[in-house]
């Protein structure tokens, strides 16, 4: 193949919550350790093998290892309130190294990806990779009808939104959408299409991303806060396995004092989080995101325990973020909107719906500081660890029943 433009063009080029979670483990545990691994869900749903597209990875690695914040994406990150100067002048020198990530394949056309490294610079090539291997295995599938397909779908969003738009009442909690597609986009070009269009058509329902190079570029809001990767470090840190979630919060509200307080709530489950979950936390977060499980259960659990704790859940914000379309989201809203504030973050439904199968693919820490870390998700199919005698441990420790 001729030689392309890198893929990554800039180290701002991935989600905001990327810098939030990384500015905490540089402050407060600067020697932690991590693994990830890589996997695609839906390995038999693939027009052609992963593996087909290794070398060409390689070399789209070899080139995000060359990049460097520029000046005008440092001064960027300092204008957030929430990140603070020094660790902008950290990531001033800061360069991904390729030492820390191996590629490879096995003999049924499987691609493997492993991380290893520092977690400082381990947990920054994520969402990178994930975006490269997407772009890469449908740059073979793009054809002028594909395109036209998308246009079409996109359009279709862009009328809803307008609809929606409407239909708000002004008295009511907004209807708020936030683009989440970085890590399996079609390409970089065609999110920004995407994010840009709808925010035309719809900016007081389209208000942010979590891609921190488009909310620069198009002056938008960047949006997000942690991810399951900051709270399973924690179940490795120095700290009794039955508190690493409490630990995980307290050492964020250390670090944001007020700022980003969104928790995520399915690392060990609903029910384990919200028993960790109390008044004092209750008091200090504005709110909680659901990443799996269903998801109107899980907003009930969340008001009959803000009603448990005397405070009033309107004064709280739910966010959802798990495989969501527009027509989901509004449902949610309609359903959540009198008991509190609620906010969306779609993904692939925005930044890849073209008519092809997308990839279910993630890169999740499995280890850190040489200890075997867990998800224990609300979904069974999104539990994640490479160590069933430490998930059989977690589940004892969280009183979480086997599937």
């Amino acid at each position: 193949m001729t030689s392309q433009t890198p893929i990554i063009q800039s180290l701002l080029d991935t989600d905001l919550y990327k810098f939030t979670m990384l500015q905490v483990i540089l402050h407060q545990f600067p020697q932690a350790h991590g693994v990830y691994e890589f996997r695609c869900r839906n390995n038999d749903e693939t027009v052609y093998p992963l593996a087909e597209i290794q070398t060409e990875l390689e070399h789209e690695i070899d080139a995000l290892c060359t990049l460097r914040f520029a000046q005008d994406e440092l001064d960027y990150l300092r204008s957030l309130r929430f990140i603070k100067s020094d660790f902008v002048d950290y990531l001033e020198l800061f360069q991904l190294k390729r030492r820390f990530v191996n590629v490879s394949t096995d003999s049924e056309g499987r691609l493997n990806i492993r991380i290893e490294g520092p977690m400082i610079q381990a947990m920054f090539f994520e969402i990178y990779i994930l975006a490269i291997v997407n772009e890469l295995y449908f740059r073979r599938l793009e054809t002028p009808e594909v395109l036209a397909e998308g246009e079409r779908r996109l359009q279709a969003k862009a009328g809803r939104l307008k609809e929606l738009a409407a239909l708000q009442n002004p008295d009511e909690p907004p209807f708020l959408i936030s683009d989440f597609g970085t890590r399996r986009r079609y390409t970089f070009a065609w999110q920004e299409h995407v994010v840009k269009t709808l925010h035309q058509a719809a900016p007081d329902i389209v208000r942010g991303t979590s891609n921190v190079c488009l909310a620069k570029k198009l002056g938008i809001t960047p949006i997000g806060t942690m991810a399951h990767e900051f709270l399973q470090a924690f179940q490795a840190l120095d700290f009794r396995l039955r508190d690493f979630q409490k630990s995980a919060l307290e050492s964020w509200v250390k670090e944001y004092r007020g700022d980003l307080g969104i928790a995520l709530t399915d690392v060990v489950g609903m029910d384990a989080f919200l028993r960790d979950f109390d008044l004092y936390f209750a008091k200090l977060f504005d709110g909680l995101r659901h990443d799996s499980g269903d998801p109107y259960a899980w907003g009930d659990k969340a008001h009959a325990h803000y009603k448990k704790l005397k405070i009033d859940s309107r004064t709280k914000m739910l966010t959802f973020s798990d495989g969501l379309d527009i027509e989901k989201s509004w449902a949610l809203h309609q359903y959540f909107k009198d008991r509190f504030k609620t906010s969306f973050g779609i993904g692939t439904n925005l930044t890849n719906d073209l008519g092809h199968t997308t990839l279910n693919i993630v890169l999740k820490l499995v280890e850190c500081n040489g200890q075997s870390v867990a998800k224990l998700s609300d979904s069974p199919g999104k539990t994640m660890t490479d160590n069933d005698t430490f998930l059989a441990y977690l589940r004892q420790v969280f009183q979480i029943p086997q599937p």
